[in-house]
């Protein structure tokens, strides 16, 4: 069934700000390098900021999550885009490694109610029929942002603009973009059909609805736990790895990363259509396999050509499995709490996968390591477990969806 015009703006509200909220995560990951050089600390120092971010995302999940509940996911997602918009951008100004840290902890919880919140949005407005679809292009705003990125960093940084060399304060001045999507979803999105349908009807607590499905929520947990350090593990560090161990230079970085992000939004497009013939739990598995044979392309090669290739492919079964997860989580999901329960949950799996990036970082720094074997490492046993938990889930393609189960 074709969207209609409304649900397409829906959609597309809900595509940008994701693409946006990653957008300024990912700047970050081009920036390691140099904000260490700047306070005189070593990149594993730096990296606890992607730990901060990722820690505290499940806060905002469940802040902005149970207002979304109550008062509509459109309003919430609103407040949602233009308070991460405006907290990265303050990064710009920190004045010491502890301020960034804490800044970035901050960023991480207004960062971590969008998804939530844009995922519902739009799983409610559209049929079943365009789930997955739908899915695969809202999960594909997360390449889309770290290709917005690679080409921002590509283009601009170290440039003289104005008088002024572009640094990496400059770059967090950029955050504050995304807070303009908020004119187009107040004056072209509606709320979501099923919350408005049910907003004067009674529905159950969180806690209620929690103690009847708990066992589900846990698993999903673990589950994206697994998630979290699949798609971590093989983008945060990727540009470092580019530039410390093998020495290329910024453009180069950023043209690989950007080959890496079509080959993601590529991959989600595609599995998320696919889930809707082969269902969600094989699309992920089918994903998760192409990962493996692409691992030493993709960590081991010396020439740009060869580790684009790699990173292609990697990125397509990275986020091929992670097109399935927005619609696979809402069907999980009771209605009465899909605003908090699949945003809660995927940040809550964050949490438990946020010490990643650091661990990585520590094991490439090692001696006699490298950060292709911590990447090649973390890719490749998070891939296996990936394919064996999957295979426990439960399959509910296509139900409907309403707020009131």
């Amino acid at each position: 069934m074709p969207l209609s015009s409304q649900q397409k703006k829906t959609v597309l509200a809900s595509f940008l700000g994701w693409t946006l909220d990653a957008f300024d995560f990912f700047l970050l990951t081009f920036l390691l390098t140099d904000i260490a050089a700047e306070f005189q600390v070593g990149v594993p120092a730096v990296s606890e900021a992607l730990f901060f971010t990722l820690a505290t995302r499940f806060i905002g999940a469940f802040i902005f999550g149970r207002l979304a509940d109550r008062f509509g996911r459109k309003p919430i997602l609103m407040l949602n885009i233009v308070s991460y918009s405006v907290i990265g951008a303050l990064a710009a100004f920190s004045p010491n490694l502890m301020v960034f840290l804490i800044l970035r902890a901050i960023f991480g919880i207004a960062m971590g109610g969008e998804w939530g919140l844009g995922s519902s949005l739009a799983m409610e407005s559209i049929p079943p029929s365009a789930r997955g679809l739908v899915s695969g292009l809202l999960q594909a705003g997360y390449p889309a942002g770290y290709l917005l990125a690679a080409i921002v960093y590509g283009l601009i940084y170290g440039q003289t603009i104005g008088g002024h060399v572009v640094g990496w304060r400059t770059m967090f001045l950029l955050s504050v973009l995304p807070a303009l999507i908020v004119l187009f979803i107040r004056s072209h999105v509606p709320e979501s059909p099923a919350f408005t349908e049910a907003r004067d009807q009674a529905k159950p607590s969180l806690v209620e609805t929690l103690s009847r499905h708990w066992g589900i929520a846990l698993y999903a947990v673990v589950l994206m736990m697994f998630f979290n350090l699949f798609s971590h593990g093989t983008q945060d560090l990727y540009p470092t790895f580019l530039k410390k161990q093998l020495g290329l230079d910024a453009h180069t970085v950023s043209w690989i990363t950007i080959v890496a992000n079509i080959g993601a939004i590529v991959g989600g497009l595609a599995f998320g259509t696919l889930s809707e013939r082969i269902g969600r739990v094989n699309a992920i598995t089918i994903a998760c396999l192409i990962a493996l044979p692409s691992l030493s392309l993709w960590a081991y090669s010396t020439t740009p050509m060869m580790l684009a290739a790699g990173a292609f492919v990697m990125q397509i079964a990275v986020q091929g499995a992670w097109g399935v997860i927005p619609v696979h989580l809402n069907e999980l999901s009771p209605g009465s709490v899909r605003a908090t329960l699949p945003g809660f949950i995927y940040q809550a799996g964050n949490l438990a996968a946020s010490k990643g990036d650091v661990i990585q970082a520590y094991i490439a720094e090692a001696p006699g390591s490298s950060y292709g074997y911590a990447l090649a490492l973390f890719a490749g046993v998070v891939a296996i477990c990936i394919i064996v938990v999957i295979r426990f889930s439960p399959e509910r393609r296509g139900q409907v969806m309403t707020v009131l189960e």
